[in-house]
């Protein structure tokens, strides 16, 4: 199975955007996953969408939090995109 491809929607003048940038990154060690990020600003339609409830943690369509990190389910994505057949790897957060 391929690593799973998030996608933050966030903004650049976005302070808690740039957070979750860094959440995300520290959650990649020892973890395999890819994070797309894309700026609003270039894309009004996800603007449209979007607004002011960036930045938004996306995987395969599913909104899976905004604003702020949630490594519970950052956890519970890579669990589910994993498969019951393979064991889960769990992420140390802090």
């Amino acid at each position: 199975m391929s690593a799973p491809q998030f996608t933050l929607y966030s903004r650049s003048y976005c302070h808690l955007c740039s957070d979750m940038a860094a959440a995300l990154e520290a959650a990649r060690h020892g973890r395999d996953f890819q994070v797309e990020v894309i700026d609003l600003e270039h894309h009004p339609e996800l603007e449209a969408r979007y607004g002011d409830k960036v930045p938004v943690l996306v995987l395969g369509g599913r909104e899976l939090f905004h604003y702020h990190f949630d490594a519970a389910a950052l956890e519970a994505a890579l669990a589910m995109h994993q498969g019951p057949d393979r064991p889960a790897q769990r992420a140390e957060f802090g």
